[in-house]
């Protein structure tokens, strides 16, 4: 059973302990996300801030939706303790059977309309995330939706979102993203874009919204998949665009093309603060509609695991795999670890040797090279237990000859801690792989026998011995 909106899911998590409903009053300033930070780090439960200070009753804030794979199992319908690997292989294979949306003519989220004079963003509980940052945000675990021009694609990209004062909006889309793409259509005539963000959608649509989802195909349809059934879209007040008709807030407006507005800085997902001030897009608000007693989600960025490293990497690592596949390669699994910050990721290939690897680095790093270090695995190697990574990677890469690195202009990511700030802003990108196969010209003695429980022992053996586990006193 997966949850047409946040508050069915929340009822599920307490259901089965995974979230926190906090009832002492709390500051919006700091403390909400203090408490958020340490639970994260903890991998602790969700946290429902349930009275926020200076705010009505009922005004709440949602921290760490999917910040364990407990949750992102819940949110899926699964139970708590299923595996990564199973998750992966059911996000995987849902997202094969796409589902188109319906439209509804009314939805929660329109329960209370502000229009005209009546904006304020001020009157919903952003919260102050990290010590330093540039303003309160009130998106961190949203998403945007854009309409291209030319065509049906509409997109949703998860971007964070910073108050400048009660009807502007500072966003920081990441350079060369599809919100980007269709952007730039707009921009480039010095047309204003249509641009809603939605917070609190439910949690299946929030990380396909984070997902990299294909050019040209609206994450709507992948959000159906995710959910099995097709999701409800209603339509903004003042634009055409259509948005989840169970969220809890959607801000409406258009993306100017003549200014900027002030943004950052902010506690970045890979557990620095790597950027300042920037100048960033402006966002200006013309509605906001929103459930009674709406609920703020936010995902506290920081030193991993959180939202984004955990239920918003799913989506990536299947599109990396997908993009593995397109080139003829042979992968067969992909994984993007929370430990490594969104910037790790580990591949899995059915036949090694230093020129698959090599491939592989490449197809990751045709478009961008946001991924600093690359590993990659025979399909022995359980890549979803980084315990068997760290044994390959220390055991089957060859210091010398299995470490390919390389420079990549213009293709790295802007908020990379070990790049220095100018290399961060003209998106300097650099790229390690680690090459932890087999060589491909080894004849099959040359290679060691693994000394591992399923390796080395008889099939009929392995079978008996976990026949009998339990009985051994296990």
């Amino acid at each position: 059973m997966t949850f047409k909106d946040n508050r069915e899911f929340i009822e599920a998590l307490k259901r089965t302990g995974d979230v926190v409903s906090i009832k002492k009053e709390v500051d919006w300033d700091l403390e909400a996300g203090a408490i958020s930070r340490r639970a994260t780090e903890l991998s602790g439960p969700a946290a429902l801030f349930e009275k926020i200070k200076g705010y009505p009753e009922g005004y709440r804030i949602f921290s760490g939706p999917l910040a364990t794979w407990r949750r992102v199992a819940i949110a899926l319908g699964f139970p708590p303790d299923t595996s990564i690997r199973r998750i992966h292989d059911e996000v995987e294979q849902r997202e094969q059977k796409p589902i188109p949306p319906v439209v509804v003519k009314d939805g929660p989220c329109k329960e209370n309309i502000m229009r005209g004079d009546q904006v304020d963003l001020n009157r919903l509980p952003a919260p102050m995330c990290h010590d330093g940052d540039g303003g309160r945000y009130i998106g961190t675990w949203c998403f945007s939706v854009n309409k291209d021009p030319d065509s049906d694609w509409t997109n949703w990209g998860m971007y964070r979102f910073m108050i400048v004062n009660q009807t502007t909006l500072a966003g920081a889309p990441a350079p060369g993203s599809h919100f980007a793409m269709i952007a730039h259509k707009y921009l480039s005539q010095n047309k204003p874009m249509p641009m809603a963000l939605v917070i609190g959608a439910d949690p299946l649509s929030s990380m396909a919204s984070s997902a990299g989802y294909r050019i040209g195909e609206n994450e709507a349809n992948y959000a159906g998949a995710l959910l099995e059934q097709p999701l409800e879209l209603v339509k903004c007040e003042t634009s055409e665009l259509l948005v989840p008709a169970h969220s809890e807030i959607v801000i409406e407006g258009e993306v100017m093309p003549d200014t900027v507005a002030p943004e950052g800085p902010f506690g970045e997902y890979t557990g620095y603060r790597t950027s300042g001030y920037r100048a960033n897009l402006m966002f200006r608000v013309s509605a906001i509609t929103h459930r009674n007693s709406p609920i703020i989600t936010m995902s506290n960025l920081g030193v991993p695991p959180d939202d984004s490293s955990v239920g918003g990497a799913i989506g990536v690592a299947i599109a990396l795999k997908r993009r593995l596949q397109f080139h003829g390669l042979p992968v067969a699994d992909v994984y993007v670890p929370p430990e490594g910050a969104s910037l790790v990721v580990v591949v899995s290939v059915k036949s090694g040797g230093s020129e698959v690897a090599k491939a592989v680095k490449e197809a990751i790093t045709k478009r961008r090279a946001w991924y600093t270090k690359i590993i990659v695995v025979d399909d022995d190697v359980d890549i979803f237990n980084m315990a068997e990574v760290i044994h390959a990677f220390a055991a089957k890469c060859h210091s010398y000859r299995g470490v390919f690195t390389s420079e990549e202009p213009g293709k790295g990511g802007p908020v990379t801690p070990a790049h220095r700030y100018d290399e961060r802003n003209r998106r300097y990108g650099a790229v390690a792989l680690f090459d932890c196969t087999w060589p491909d010209d080894w004849a099959e003695e040359d290679i060691p026998v693994k000394s591992s429980f399923k390796s080395i022992y008889p099939k009929d053996l392995q079978e008996e011995v976990l026949k009998n586990w339990k009985e051994y006193g296990f």
